[in-house]
């Protein structure tokens, strides 16, 4: 089980390669408030002395710090390329460079945390330290910043609030072990560090405390309550310490110096506890709850790891392979656009959608719901007033009274009638036309990710598609206006479905026979025929007119029973016609509108895209990638290359390192 931690160390370095964990490890991660010794517990943990030190906050940046076991060097020395030092640290940040003196150890995160937290700030980056040591047992820390409540110097105001934000970041983590660093010389119950631990960790399964600078406590009392747990109980326990005073460091009291004289104080002010106690045993014990957490946790990241490498592996699969043969890449992206375009007209694809009607669905709407309704509410005899027939009936006479309705006054009108269909024919074009651009867009959002990996490629293809749309929008628009130019061009008075003039005119006449005589009948007797004005030609008394005046006559007036009789057969001639030819156009705009633009489209579309893009010259300058894509591919290989790091590492430890 002692190979756990190096995994754990290993893992963490693959993910941090590729600049994201995105898989919480186990860790250690040590909390305390400034000047709570936390620097002095993890210098005694190593040994050596090697953080900075100084007055307010120090560490301003996380400190990742992996312990490493080594030989001694005696042992080493036999070894090929082993390095001859006794102990020494790398940063994850110098490359291939040894650090042998801890003082440069101490100089480089100093000019390291300046890099990125100027001005006395803190910055999220963490340094990545690994310290080897024949001294020092398997362990990974996480040293972050004193908690602080007033901001000092040129730091921020809210610097308390960046603090306690980033110790959450990082003790939120459920795989993470709390390391809390209270001094003993205060009151335990107002510990900032046990207040934050127990925000993530009420239960406190993940928190050990440790209880720092025992002799500075006041005489004549001491800590033995709370490190038997009395005063606050901790589920991972707590462990006192006696850190190096202002005074040892001054002098340069060694860390093995301070262990011996730590285990003398223990020995004579807490001997009940002296053997649970002490840097040493904390070491012991820090080293063994990250072993037994790690391999709970063990499970969790191996299913975890597995889970996102199939998750990176499908998302790399969508922005496919680097072109190696651009003519079949291009060839392969264009016959499967159009053919996504077909499905999409045809009602095939395989993305349909829920929210609105797409494709051939709008266009089947557009036909028979929008077209359809738009010509049933069109009035055959809108716009057409008794007034506008009589008048086209006179005209149509010229200077001899007419016996019979002419015809020709039929045609005016009804060709005048008909002429109102072409409008909403020619939108019913328009509106298909429109559907067939969003076709367009709806293909290039739900295509492969291989078009939108060149972005050119993408805007050429709707552009030709635009094209071929724009060029066939004037032929349909001809053709529907030839439908209505051909019911224009003949008035066929002999179709089936239209009723006999003749016919209507009887029909007319018997109804209008009666109430006509009663009409005459009653007049009579009203008003005598000596009393009687002079008439017009259509019974209705004459109005002196002015002859030399050149307005015209006003026509408000009440009209005669023939009259009404021609106008009526006139209608009822109109209406009739005009529903056939209305049936007509609805039944063949559609059809001519599919013939000329949507089939033609649909058929044309892959032989015009090839015959415009598949051209030699335009071949490498097409599939150019986007860098957004290029960028985000690059960022998949590596992740995927982490995940599979991390799979094979975690492989390596077999059933039997578990238990």
């Amino acid at each position: 089980m002692d190979t756990l931690i190096p995994i754990i160390n290993r893992l963490q370095e693959v993910f941090v390669t590729v600049g994201a964990e995105i898989i919480q490890l186990p860790q250690i991660v040590v909390v305390g408030s400034q000047s709570s010794g936390k620097s002095s517990v993890l210098e005694s943990l190593v040994g050596r002395d090697f953080l900075p030190r100084g007055s307010g906050i120090v560490t301003r940046r996380p400190l990742v710090l992996q312990l490493v076991t080594v030989p001694p060097l005696e042992e080493r020395r036999k070894q090929e390329n082993a390095i001859k030092a006794e102990e020494w640290g790398t940063f994850l940040h110098c490359k291939n460079q040894i650090f042998t003196d801890f003082a440069e150890i101490r100089r480089e995160i100093e000019e390291e945390t300046d890099r990125t937290a100027n001005n006395k700030g803190i910055s999220p980056e963490p340094i990545h330290l690994k310290i080897f040591s024949p001294n020092v047992l398997n362990l990974t820390l996480v040293d972050l910043p004193g908690i602080t409540k007033v901001p000092v110097g040129d730091q921020p105001e809210d610097i308390e609030s960046q603090v306690q934000d980033m110790i959450l970041s990082f003790i939120s983590n459920p795989n993470s072990l709390i390391l809390c660093v209270s001094p003993a010389n205060s009151d335990l119950a107002t510990s900032d560090a046990l207040k934050l631990a127990r925000e993530v960790d009420p239960d406190g399964r993940r928190t050990l405390l440790v209880v720092s600078k025992l002799d500075l406590m006041d005489a004549g009392t001491d800590a033995l309550e709370v490190l038997l747990g009395r005063v606050i109980p901790v589920r991972l326990g707590i462990i006192g310490v006696v850190n190096r005073s202002q005074h040892d460091l001054n002098t340069g009291k060694s860390v093995s110096d301070a262990w011996r004289d730590e285990q003398a104080f223990l020995q004579r002010h807490y001997p009940s506890v002296a053997g649970r106690a002490g840097s040493r045993f904390l070491a012991r014990v820090l080293s063994r709850l990250l072993m037994h957490h790690i391999r709970e946790c063990l499970p969790e990241l191996r299913a975890r790891s597995t889970s996102l490498a199939s998750q990176y592996q499908a998302r790399l699969g969508g922005y496919g392979q680097p072109v190696d043969d651009p003519s079949a890449t291009l060839l392969h992206i264009v016959t499967k656009f159009a053919s996504d375009y077909r499905d999409t007209i045809e009602g095939t694809a395989r993305h349909i959608q829920t929210s609105e009607l797409c494709g051939g669905a709008r266009i089947c709407y557009i036909f028979h719901e929008t077209f359809g309704r738009t010509l049933q509410s069109i009035d055959p005899l809108g716009g057409l007033t008794e007034l506008d027939i009589l008048t086209a009936i006179r005209n149509a006479t010229g200077p001899r009274p007419a016996l019979f309705v002419p015809e020709v006054s039929f045609e005016l009108l009804v060709k005048r009638q008909i002429k109102r269909l072409e409008e909403p024919s020619l939108r019913c074009v328009e509106l298909v036309h429109e559907e067939l651009q969003r076709i367009i867009q709806h293909c290039s959002s739900h295509s492969t990710q291989e078009l939108l990996r060149f972005p050119k490629l993408h805007d050429s293809i709707v552009e030709v598609v635009t094209s071929l749309l724009r060029k066939r929008l004037p032929v349909t628009n001809e053709m529907v206006h030839n439908l209505v130019a051909i019911e224009l061009a003949y008035i066929n008075t002999k179709h089936p479905d239209f009723t006999d003039a003749a016919q209507v005119s009887a029909s007319v006449n018997s109804q209008q026979t009666d109430s006509l005589d009663a009409g005459k009948h009653r007049r009579s007797e009203r008003m005598p025929s000596e009393e009687k004005g002079p008439t017009s030609g259509f019974g209705s008394p004459v109005k002196a007119v002015n002859l030399l005046d050149t307005q015209p006559v006003s026509v408000s007036r009440k009209l005669s029973t023939r009259e009404q009789r021609d106008c009526e057969v006139i209608q009822r001639l109109i209406k009739c016609y005009f529903l056939i030819v209305r049936k007509s156009i609805q039944d063949s705009v559609p059809k001519t509108v599919m013939h000329f633009l949507v089939n033609h489209v649909k058929e044309r579309l892959q032989s015009e895209l090839v015959g415009q893009l598949y051209r030699q010259p335009l071949l490498q300058e097409l599939l150019i990638e986007s860098q957004e894509t290029a960028q985000q591919r690059t960022e998949l290989v590596h992740m995927l290359e982490a995940l599979q790091k991390a799979n094979n590492i975690i492989s390596e430890i077999r059933e039997t390192h578990l238990w």
